[in-house]
């Protein structure tokens, strides 16, 4: 081995440094993100690539820009964050989405979750707690705030299985097809589209659904989706 060989390579390793995650910003509020702008500034480790203030820009932007994760509000102008979720992980799977939101409805939750999302925190969260929260998701691992955690697990709980009143023999093959549209967050008027149904005959189907599942709210025909599958 020449000489100088070993302590080249040490320097090699001694200088390497984990790579920065890449952060995008989405909320429609500026003083929102000038607010996470100034708490994230200069974190080791954390790189803001850039911002976005709709579902559509966020789309654009999370093309362009590849971010490792998306810190996004569940209302948007132009639509919902889970739809522009749903539509940002069909391109690039590989992306984390953490939903920043006040929102703490079961809907909201489960939809995000069910959109892909890997965290979910209110936007009460200190920021030492967010900055962790965009560590954990980067690497892969979920996080859902405390305040929602356990009311999501109870819903998905209380909601009927097959061994239930409601058995997935019940549907027919068409209702099964939107009970798992309806899983995937899509609206009406999303499955109408990919259905080539029309909006009323949609509305039909979902009101008998609901009826043979003894189900009421959207998110508990998702919830019950996923008990099934799990």
């Amino acid at each position: 081995m020449p000489a100088g060989a070993t302590s080249l390579r040490r320097r090699s390793v001694s200088s390497s440094k984990p790579s920065s995650i890449r952060l995008l910003l989405v909320d429609d509020h500026e003083v929102v993100r000038v607010g996470l702008r100034t708490v994230l500034h200069n974190n080791q480790g954390i790189t803001i690539v850039g911002e976005a203030d709709s579902k559509a820009q966020a789309a654009i932007e999370a093309k362009r820009l590849k971010p490792d994760v998306i810190l996004m509000d569940v209302r948007l102008p132009d639509g919902s964050g889970v739809e522009a979720c749903r539509e940002i992980l069909s391109e690039q799977p590989t992306a984390r989405v953490i939903f920043l939101t006040s929102y703490t409805d079961d809907d909201s939750v489960l939809a995000a979750v069910l959109a892909g999302a890997y965290g979910y925190v209110l936007k009460e969260i200190d920021s030492a707690a967010l900055i962790r929260a965009i560590r954990t998701v980067s690497t892969g691992r979920s996080i859902l705030d405390p305040a929602v955690t356990k009311r999501a697990l109870e819903w998905i709980k209380t909601v009927p299985t097959a061994e239930g009143p409601a058995r997935p023999s019940s549907l027919s093959p068409q209702e099964e097809r939107v009970l798992a549209l309806v899983a995937d967050g899509l609206t009406n008027k999303e499955i109408a589209s990919t259905l080539k149904l029309s909006d009323k005959t949609v509305k039909n189907y979902l009101a008998n659904m609901f009826q043979k599942l003894h189900i009421s709210r959207r998110a508990q025909a998702a919830a019950f989706f996923v008990k099934r599958t799990v």
